[in-house]
């Protein structure tokens, strides 16, 4: 008599709202191989918005903000509507691929992954492990109550790329071999826990933006992941030994690193596909 199938592991996820490919994607994805047990829906203030803005502008200081607003509006100006045509793609595929999310399943709006209600929504869901796609840094009476912890898909290739931007800083820095995503157990520091796998992709640096790039990380390599999580809350996963690497931890992207970037991806391209001319 064959043994009876492994109970599916109960899964939470922390989002944003303004993140389909997250709050409607990635939780549909979750449901399909886990219990989902609840959704935090992040709706951050414009108070946020601003704060960041003034915690670059003391790490950087003014002349480099200036790089760094350049680049978002030239982002926006000319690149944003392709990135978002890009994302209704794959959110398309993704309704197509996975079934909804339950009705059933709990979802909590709050202004903070943080706050006291989220805290509450999250013990009470009783995840084994939890999904954070949020921006902000977790407390510990949040990510310590998943028995299995609470993971980050990082966009970049840590302890070298820390933060949100580090497949763009991979690229701008011409570190092609360190472009893609650091599946990471969150603790207290600041994209430190351990590691247990590196995902990536054959990714197209002239064709694609860094936007595209980072969710590709994820987006193509879900089966892998789901594969990861499984063996993580069957004991059966193990860290990645990072001991000796360089640690790194990199902020906002400029508008002059990002346009150095696209001409050497360019010049590579070119002395590729005529190599006696460069």
């Amino acid at each position: 008599m064959s043994g009876s199938a492994a109970p599916r592991p109960r899964t939470l996820l922390l989002c944003h709202h303004d993140a389909p490919l997250h709050a409607e994607g990635m939780a549909a994805w979750l449901a399909s191989w886990s219990e989902l047990t609840g959704i935090v829906v992040v709706e951050e203030p414009p108070s946020l918005a601003r704060r960041r803005v003034k915690r670059e502008l003391k790490r950087v200081g003014p002349l480099r903000l200036l790089d760094v607003l350049a680049f978002r509006l030239a982002y926006r100006a000319l690149l944003r509507g392709r990135d978002e045509a890009w994302k209704a793609e794959r959110l398309a595929a993704m309704r197509a691929a996975y079934p909804p999310v339950p009705a059933s399943v709990p979802v909590l709006r709050t202004p903070s992954p943080n706050s006291a209600e989220a805290e509450a929504f999250v013990r009470r869901c009783a995840p084994d492990l939890t999904l954070a796609l949020v921006k902000s840094i977790l407390k510990e009476s949040v990510f310590s109550v998943p028995t299995h912890g609470t993971w980050v898909m990082h966009p970049g290739i840590c302890p070298e790329y820390r933060n949100a931007h580090g497949c763009f800083w991979a690229l701008a820095e011409r570190d092609l071999d360190r472009v893609g995503m650091t599946l990471l157990r969150i603790d207290k520091g600041i994209d430190t826990g351990p590691t247990y796998g590196y995902f990536t992709y054959d990714y197209d640096e002239l064709a694609e933006s860094h936007v595209v790039i980072q969710n590709r990380v994820v987006l193509d390599n879900l089966d892998a992941l789901r594969e990861k999580f499984l063996a993580i809350v069957r004991g059966g996963a193990t860290p990645v030994d990072v001991r000796g690497r360089a640690s790194a931890e990199w902020g906002q992207p400029w508008l002059t690193r990002y346009v150095r970037w696209k001409l050497a991806a360019w010049r590579r391209r070119r002395a590729r596909a005529h190599p006696a001319i460069s």
